[in-house]
Formats: C-alpha cells, sequence, structure tokens
C-alpha cells in the first residue's frame, strides 16, 4: 500500500515556487493548476507536483508563450503525452515573430539616426515646436501619401 501523497497548502507552496497565491489561484482558475482539495478552513491543497507545473509555467511565459498556449500544452501532458512537438511549432513561431520586430526596430532606430544626422532646423513659425520631428511627420505623411515633395500646409 503506498503512503498517501502529502498535500501542501497554497501558502507554502507560494512561499516555495515564489509565485503570490493570487497567481497561483488565477492559474486554477484557468485550469492550469488543480487544486487537490481544500483544509477544514478553506485553504487550497495542492499536491507537491504543483512545483513543477508552477516552474514549467513561468518559464514558458518567460519565454514569451501566453497561458492559453500553456494551457494547451499542460492539456496535452494530462493526457499522458509529451507536447514537445506542439511546443516547437510554437517556438518556430515566437522566432519569427522576434524576427519581424527586429526588422520594425531596425527601421524605427534608421528613421531617429536619420533624423539626428540632418541640419539644425530654425522655424520662425511660432506654432513650430521643433522642425526635427515636424519635419519628420510631414516627410512620412508625403511618403504614404505618394506626393513626390514635400509640402508644408
Amino acid at each position: 500500500m503506498q503512503a498517501q501523497e502529502e498535500l501542501k497548502q497554497i501558502g507554502a507552496i507560494a512561499k516555495e515556487s515564489g509565485i503570490p497565491i493570487k497567481t497561483i489561484r488565477y492559474y486554477e482558475e484557468l485550469g492550469l493548476l488543480e487544486s487537490s482539495g481544500r483544509t477544514e478552513g478553506g485553504f487550497r491543497l495542492f499536491a507537491n507536483n504543483v512545483i513543477n507545473r508552477l516552474s514549467f509555467i513561468k518559464r514558458s511565459q518567460s519565454l514569451g508563450l501566453s497561458l492559453s498556449e500553456i494551457k494547451e500544452f499542460l492539456s496535452i501532458h494530462d493526457q499522458g503525452e509529451l507536447p514537445c512537438v506542439h511546443v516547437k511549432v510554437k517556438l518556430q513561431d515566437k522566432i519569427a515573430e522576434v524576427d519581424r520586430q527586429i526588422q520594425q526596430l531596425l527601421t524605427l532606430r534608421s528613421d531617429l539616426e536619420a533624423l539626428l544626422v540632418g541640419e539644425p532646423l530654425v522655424s520662425e513659425n511660432a506654432e513650430t515646436i521643433c522642425p526635427i520631428i515636424e519635419l519628420a511627420e510631414v516627410k512620412e505623411l508625403a511618403g504614404h501619401n505618394g506626393m513626390g515633395s514635400l509640402k508644408k500646409y
């Protein structure tokens, strides 16, 4: 006969995992975790393996995976399978997303550098706040409208 698994209260799980009680409750509400019952006082009880599950959730989040994606992986695991094939596909998607973001940031960096290398602009128009930024806005509008030359309105 196996000894009954030791159950821990939510406070002990929070302390051991470093994850706030409120977050653990939220994960349970979303179906990422399942409590093993409650104490007479109403405190949630969890099996020791919940620490590994919480660690998996936090590591997955740090890799940019959503709670919805993580729930999908945990569901596959709970059915007795390894979700690695699904994880691999999601991580490949994340890499593509990161590459797009990097390209957008490089474009932004290039635009910002272009603004800084231009000659200092002076404007006698009292409504002008900063010609560097306002000229950039006019250039951007001209580019989007297909206008060949810059026109100040």
